[in-house]
């Protein structure tokens, strides 16, 4: 089974997430008080406990979640296989797959801390299709591929 392992949040792009009890994840928007909420594609980020564990596999310290700045830390799914265009059902809400990796952006806390970023290889990153909230142990239920 899928689940959320954690909800994480910041107020400023770029930075580590902190983790949260829940987040309230509103339509077309994203997590409340999130600094990469917002009515673009990029809406929520959501990175794997496999992939970490691949970077903690490399010898790096320090890894928990929150860590590659993901929105919604997970276990038992391997995101960056999913198509864009999947649904997904995480806690109350349910998100659209819109996008797979990314480029890292010139001053990222996290690739200069670790030396590398998993993130732009195998995070996503959903938007909301249905608002609700998200807490840790909540099951992720693909809808549609």
């Amino acid at each position: 089974m899928a689940k959320v392992l954690a909800v994480n949040i910041s107020s400023k792009k770029g930075e580590i997430k902190h983790p949260i009890k829940e987040g309230y994840f509103r339509e077309n928007h994203g997590l409340e008080g999130d600094a990469h909420a917002g009515n673009w594609h990029r809406q929520v980020s959501l990175l794997g406990k496999e992939s970490i564990d691949k970077m903690k596999a490399l010898g790096i310290e320090g890894l928990c979640t929150g860590k590659f700045a993901e929105n919604i830390t997970t276990e038992g799914i391997e995101l960056y296989k999913l198509p864009i265009g999947t649904k997904l059902k995480i806690g109350e809400t349910i998100m659209e797959v819109t996008q797979i990796g990314k480029e890292c952006h010139a001053g990222c806390q996290i690739r200069n801390i670790v030396g590398d970023c998993i993130m732009p290889r195998e995070g996503i990153f959903t938007k909301v299709l249905k608002s609700g909230y998200v807490r840790d142990g909540d099951e992720i239920e693909i809808l549609q591929e």
